[in-house]
């Protein structure tokens, strides 16, 4: 049973931009900022005569540079609110001093617009565990990058390169690093970076203010005087260009097509990536992906079919990227207008997916996974036959693996209530009985099907620890953890030492790539 046709062949750079318009929805701007970022930078590289294989560093730490930066988004809107809204006004600021980022942290504590009160608590509570946060955040931002480039098979000095993206000129960014100790590349990606942004919204003359300002603090003296006196060309033509398409075709040696095998692993680093965005869907995308393929099997579904829907279920949230945590993480109901941007981000999904040809396909099956066949779904609010099969198994899953996961403002449902849950929605015209079927056969119908790996030894980790470890990765307190696990506080906490210490993380964002690298995530 042929359904979904022949995939094209993907580039490894299709792949990199597609990352970097997450980036952009997590910096509240318009898509492809990062991409003409890059297009910037490849041009002021022009002028200095870059060589090849410099240029590849400069392009893909371009385009990859700022990508970690929703690892901790939880920790951002628990302290500050809008966690995109806050990096949104860091990407036009300038910090020359630690006395700078402390006034910008206390402008946002505790949510502007929040009462005062409210403010004043969250301050209060800042000045112990958020300070910490607030300390630890390039460096989270940097590994989650770091094991990302990895995972996509980029070289030891674009990974350099893109712990420099953190850098300034005068020695104050994040790891000390200063003036030409910092590479060439990482030098003109923080230029054209800022510059990007203020030509698009302000215009050119702004830009050339702002590089001349930060000149000889945030920014190379030599590289602002360049993109002055070139910014004519640097900017001819850029917001008529295609940019999607010239960066594609720019890339530089490491242009080629991925195998099937390649595709599948670049696609699950950025499914677990994209779950990074909040504790309760680490593990998600994965484990959605795994009920999938065996489902589709069951159906008869054809192998090419099964691949297709199975990078398409490892893809299908991306577009959550574009919403604030302080939306996803929240304990209570949402009002209307958060609900209205929950309902956008399947489409963000899509959106993001049908840049690439080759990753269209993709994206026409990742943006039904809320979709009822009843039109009671969204974003489109299909009915019946305009959903496909491999969406109506994609609705099933995705609905029946969340049921099964904690979330901020409800408890994980038992295997058993959670099929149970779905049988009634698709009795009620809901879902696709078939597809519901042979979820419900794939997930072993009424009982779990455990991994066992928590269960075993993993870095000297206690199965308690690793218990404890599940926990605090999806954002409970050592309070909370210790109620769930009817254990003292001083315990919770001691387990929590014994697992930094074993694993090598300092704090809950670096205790997920941890828990998300060694697959301690997902229930199935």
């Amino acid at each position: 049973m042929g359904l979904i046709g022949s995939p094209a062949p993907v580039r490894r750079s299709e792949l990199v931009a597609l990352l970097s318009l997450g980036t952009d929805l997590g910096f509240g701007q318009p898509m492809e900022h990062v991409i003409r970022q890059c297009l910037i930078a490849l041009r002021l590289a022009d002028f200095v005569e870059m060589g090849q294989e410099e240029r590849v560093v400069l392009y893909y730490s371009g385009l990859l540079a700022w990508v970690g930066c929703h690892t901790d988004a939880y920790e951002q809107a628990k302290w500050f609110g809008d966690d995109i809204r806050l990096r949104s006004d860091m990407l036009v600021s300038d910090y020359s001093s630690k006395t700078d980022m402390v006034a910008f942290a206390a402008k946002y504590i505790g949510g502007n617009g929040r009462p005062l009160i409210h403010r004043a608590k969250i301050g209060i509570e800042f000045l112990g565990a958020g300070r910490r946060d607030f300390d630890a955040i390039a460096m989270n931002h940097y590994l989650a990058t770091d094991q990302l480039a990895a995972s996509l098979g980029l070289g030891e000095d674009v990974r350099a390169s893109l712990r420099e993206s953190y850098e300034r000129w005068d020695g104050r960014g994040a790891f000390g690093l200063k003036g030409e100790q910092i590479s060439r590349a990482s030098r003109i990606v923080n230029l054209a970076d800022v510059v990007e942004v203020f030509e698009r919204t302000q215009g050119v003359e702004r830009a050339l203010a702002v590089a001349r300002e930060r000149r000889g603090k945030q920014f190379d003296p030599a590289i602002v005087d360049l993109f002055c006196r070139e910014f004519e060309p640097v900017f001819a033509g850029l917001s008529e260009l295609e940019t999607w398409a010239a960066v594609i075709d720019a890339e530089p040696a490491l242009g080629k097509e991925l195998s099937d095998e390649e595709f599948d692993d670049a696609c699950e680093a950025i499914a677990d990536f994209a779950d990074l965005k909040s504790p309760g869907t680490i593990g998600h995308s994965r484990a959605v992906a795994t009920l999938c393929v065996e489902g589709a099997r069951i159906l008869g579904l054809a192998e090419a079919d099964v691949s297709q829907l199975r990078r398409a279920a490892l893809l299908h949230d991306l577009g959550r990227l574009g919403v604030s945590n302080s939306i996803w993480d929240k304990r209570g109901s949402l009002n209307q207008a958060e609900m209205e941007r929950v309902r956008l981000h399947p489409y963000l999904t899509e959106r993001m997916l049908s840049f690439s040809p080759a990753l269209e396909p993709l994206g026409a099956i990742a943006i039904q996974h809320h979709e009822r066949l009843d039109g009671s779904g969204y974003p489109n609010g299909l009915t019946g036959d305009a959903i496909s099969f491999p969406g109506r198994i994609l609705a099933a899953a995705d609905f029946y693996h969340a049921k099964t996961e904690m979330r901020p403002h409800r408890e994980a449902a038992p295997p058993d209530e959670a099929a149970a849950v779905l049988k009634q929605e698709t009795s009620a015209g809901k879902f696709d009985p078939e597809a519901s079927a042979a979820v419900l056969q794939a997930a072993g119908h009424a009982f779990a099907v455990q991994n066992s790996q928590p269960q075993q030894a993993l870095a000297g980790l206690t199965a308690r620890e690793i218990e404890v470890l599940r926990l605090l990765v999806r954002g409970l307190s050592n309070r909370e953890i210790a109620e769930r696990l009817v254990i003292s506080r001083k315990t919770a906490s001691n387990h929590i030492e014994h697992i930094y210490a074993k694993s090598g993380a300092t704090n809950r964002a670096r205790a997920s790539l941890f828990a998300l690298k060694h697959g301690l995530m997902s229930d199935l």
